[in-house]
């Protein structure tokens, strides 16, 4: 885990509430590990300030969004288009998740389209930076979920 060290027991034990529920208050939390609220606040803030607490998420089944279509997208980048189009991942809103990998392609992103041709207009788009594989996801087996600690 990055900032492995800047953690101890509680602090995890405080990560591990919030990941099962990112509305928890500072009181249930404080109540569950037998601390003072203030405690924990000041704890939360401190994880917060080094950037171990990123953020607070809401997970929504994109199922409700009818005849959307869910894909992950790989792309191996040149490296001297890699930096416009990270750029044009960043500011397009149907990629949820891009992540930099090993292997053939360099990039994988997760993305949400309302119809196929939204599809493959973004798809056209980012081919100009290198080669694509798509992979269309037909159901979700397990969601996002916390890391153990």
């Amino acid at each position: 885990m990055k900032n492995s060290n800047i953690v101890d027991e509680i602090d995890l034990k405080i990560i591990k509430l919030l990941q099962d529920d990112a509305r928890a208050s500072v009181k249930a939390i404080a109540e569950k590990l037998f601390l003072s609220a203030p405690t924990v606040k000041s704890r939360m803030d401190t994880l917060k300030e080094k950037g171990v607490i990123k953020g607070y998420y809401v997970e929504i089944d994109n199922s409700i969004f009818v005849n959307s279509i869910k894909c992950y997208v790989e792309i191996e980048v040149d490296p001297k288009l890699k930096d416009e189009l990270y750029d044009i991942l960043i500011n397009s809103p149907q990629v949820i998740e891009c992540e930099r990998v090993t292997g053939e392609f360099s990039l994988i992103a997760k993305v949400i389209f309302k119809n196929t041709i939204e599809m493959d207009k973004f798809i056209n788009k980012i081919q100009f930076y290198g080669k694509t594989r798509t992979q269309i996801i037909f159901s979700t087996i397990i969601n996002h979920r916390g890391v153990s600690l």
